[in-house]
């Protein structure tokens, strides 16, 4: 009878941090759903809109890079709670297209995964909630601790900034940080 019960146990172990695991990554995906829809009324009103009732943040941006085929809603704001279901603006960073240095963190395992395949020179483009659109290129990247980042959200161009933990496949949190960054190649008029 113990020999019955260890691998039975094992199982059941294994099922649930398995389904643990993808709740994540599904929480993460509907997320980004009912985050699409909200970030398309905010464009369309010129109004922010919660993408559910009790949200304590809004879509501000669309991330897109076309190459790879990634695209990601940012929310306002880094808190542990909206970066749970996107990217998030950090605060007190410019706007995208603005004077300045727009910076946006993700988790790394699921809404900046795709970063891992950007590489240098290729397009990013951000789309604002007021429907503006700013077309950088990534032209350089770094790999810095948490607390010693170097970057300056006064920057006199117009910049932009991506960043996640590192190393991309490490399953606990670390003090790196990948940092991806961009220039302002075009703006829309």
């Amino acid at each position: 009878m113990p020999r019955l019960i260890s691998p039975l146990a094992l199982a059941l172990i294994g099922l649930i941090l398995f389904g643990d695991g993808a709740y994540i990554h599904a929480k993460a995906w509907l997320a980004q759903v009912l985050l699409e829809r909200a970030f398309d009324r905010s464009v369309a009103t010129g109004q922010p809109v919660k993408p559910w009732s009790w949200a304590d943040t809004w879509p501000v941006a669309r991330i897109e890079v076309k190459r790879i085929g990634a695209s990601a809603i940012v929310l306002e704001g880094a808190s542990g709670q909206a970066l749970a279901f996107g990217p998030g603006h950090i605060q007190q960073t410019a706007d995208a297209g603005e004077r300045g240095t727009a910076v946006y963190a993700a988790h790394r395992d699921t809404h900046f995964h795709f970063l891992r395949n950007v590489v240098m020179g290729d397009v990013i483009d951000v789309t604002r909630s007021d429907g503006r659109n700013f077309r950088y290129r990534a032209d350089s990247s770094n790999v810095v601790r948490f607390d010693e980042s170097g970057i300056d959200a006064t920057a006199p161009g117009f910049e932009l900034i991506l960043a996640t933990c590192w190393p991309f496949d490490a399953v606990t949190s670390g003090p790196e940080r990948y940092i991806l960054h961009a220039t302002l190649i075009e703006a829309d008029r």
